[in-house]
């Protein structure tokens, strides 16, 4: 069966995991006034929500590392997770009309994927947690430098 390693992504900015995350959020919450708002406000929130999903995506489906003995559904959950982020890629080859249909399938994949609703968990939870985490990584690889007056 084909194997293709999964390729450290290199950190986002600060900013773009801001944007793109405060985008996801306000289309989970339903606020589409603000929505809108975090979309206009940057012309790369397609790129910016495949960014995201991919970092959300692979290492949940990626197979090296996390199924110590891989069987048949393990290579199909990569597989999965390699069509979706590159469909999503494809959606943002679109353009700004594209930034909702992202979002949109991030937040589905959050929900049935990685959102425990049986623990009270909510996928706006998911969400934060996830911000955090490409938040430091991003500050990790762009540490702000003070300037000199």
């Amino acid at each position: 069966m084909f194997q293709n390693p999964t390729v450290p992504l290199a950190p986002m900015t600060p900013d773009a995991v801001l944007s793109a995350f405060s985008y996801l959020r306000a289309v989970e919450a339903g606020d589409t006034e603000a929505a809108a708002g975090f979309a206009g406000a940057d012309p790369r929130m397609p790129a910016l929500l495949v960014d995201a999903a991919e970092r959300i995506i692979v290492p949940v489906t990626a197979l090296c590392g996390i199924d110590p003995d891989p069987c048949d559904d393990s290579f199909a959950l990569e597989a999965v997770g390699q069509v979706l982020v590159a469909t999503l890629r494809g959606w943002a080859q679109a353009g700004p009309d594209a930034v909702e249909g992202i979002a949109r399938a991030v937040i589905a994949f959050v929900r049935q994927v990685l959102t425990e609703e049986e623990c009270g968990e909510t996928v706006a939870d998911v969400l934060r947690q996830m911000e955090a985490v490409g938040f430091g990584q991003a500050l990790d690889a762009h540490p702000v430098r003070p300037t000199t007056a």
